[in-house]
């Protein structure tokens, strides 16, 4: 059997190592061929692959990004796109079935053209961890520990000019880099877009810090709507699905906050920074043992599905299950970090 492998969306640490998994675990044991589909489902549509032997895997997993680029494109736009078309593809390359790596976007995608009747599987990925029907996303830990180690550099320089620094975090539409993050770099104050929290709370849990000698720390994520506003904050226009591009919340609040408490604030949003770099050692494993779970799939021709985490154990569920909600952060796990603010 001949798989294409492709990876689409935004990149993130660890897509190089589900890429190893895949390819070693089906050349081993299954003694599948491989080709790699150039910048997601583009390569896809145009038929724009190369070959994906072993030793074009060697030593990947430790590596950022992925060897075979990634977009934002709609497998459905254009003239070549659809399931008559993109199949037509895939006979023409002798591609028998295709491993689709990426988030809810490209999952749904992928759920629409097996539901036409190409053989597709899926891998989930994302750094905001907001997939529903698995445990953990590859990438979220690398983005969290990213994000960890440039908040406590933000520390020490606003403890020695007495300064209360917000922070700025990836999270569209859930909160889950801003709430580990911010606990564990000690936060006093995490405002995530599923809890609507009023400038004067945040005033108050940073007034609170300041008057116990603190230099206050804010972790807000990009997608964080504040009490009575309508949306989060967007000045960047919409992209290629017609979302709104986010950012800049951090600095919106951070003269609110200087105005309305007398200290003086400073705003950093750290943005794609979150996705380079290095996986760190438990993306690498997760992802390395999703990509192998993924060719099992293949053989098993479980079209339709996606593996997932749950608790240690890789399991196989349809593609569905991972877009039927997004998994947001709990009220109950928000409460528990809410303690620790002020």
């Amino acid at each position: 059997m001949r798989i294409g492998i492709l990876t689409s969306g935004g990149d993130c640490p660890g897509l190089n190592a589900v890429i190893r998994g895949a390819v070693l675990n089906g050349i081993k044991s299954h003694d599948f061929s491989f080709v790699g589909f150039r910048d997601g489902w583009r390569g896809v549509k145009e038929g724009d692959i190369f070959e994906l032997p072993r030793h074009q895997v060697r030593g990947i997993a430790k590596q950022g990004g992925t060897i075979l680029g990634t977009s934002r494109t709609n497998p459905f736009d254009g003239e070549n796109g659809g399931p008559e078309r993109i199949q037509a593809t895939l006979d023409r390359l002798g591609v028998d079935a295709v491993i689709a790596i990426g988030g809810e976007g490209t999952l749904a995608g992928a759920k629409r053209l097996t539901d036409a009747g190409l053989k597709i599987v899926g891998v989930p990925k994302t750094i905001d961890n907001d997939l529903d029907a698995t445990d953990y996303t590859f990438g979220f830990d690398t983005a969290n520990q990213i994000a960890v180690e440039a908040i406590d550099r933000l520390r020490t320089t606003g403890e020695s000019h007495h300064r209360c620094m917000v922070a700025e975090v990836m999270g569209r539409d859930v909160g889950w880099i801003a709430l580990h993050a911010g606990m564990a770099s000690g936060a006093h104050a995490i405002l995530i877009p599923e809890v609507p929290t009023s400038m004067e709370q945040i005033f108050g849990w940073v007034r609170e810090a300041h008057d116990r000698g603190r230099a206050p720390l804010v972790v807000v994520s990009e997608g964080f709507v504040p009490e009575g506003a309508d949306a989060a904050f967007s000045s960047r226009g919409v992209d290629s699905f017609g979302r709104p591009r986010l950012g800049g919340i951090g600095e919106v609040l951070a003269p609110l906050i200087e105005e309305n408490t007398g200290i003086e604030t400073r705003a950093t949003v750290l943005g794609h920074i979150q996705r380079g770099g290095v996986p760190t050692a438990f993306d690498r494993v997760l992802a390395t043992r999703l990509g192998m779970a993924a060719v099992e799939s293949v053989a098993a021709r479980q079209w339709g599905t996606m593996v997932s985490l749950h608790g240690t154990q890789i399991h196989r569920v349809p593609l569905r299950a991972a877009l039927d909600n997004l998994k947001r952060v709990p009220a109950e796990r928000y409460a528990e970090a809410r303690i620790l603010f002020g």
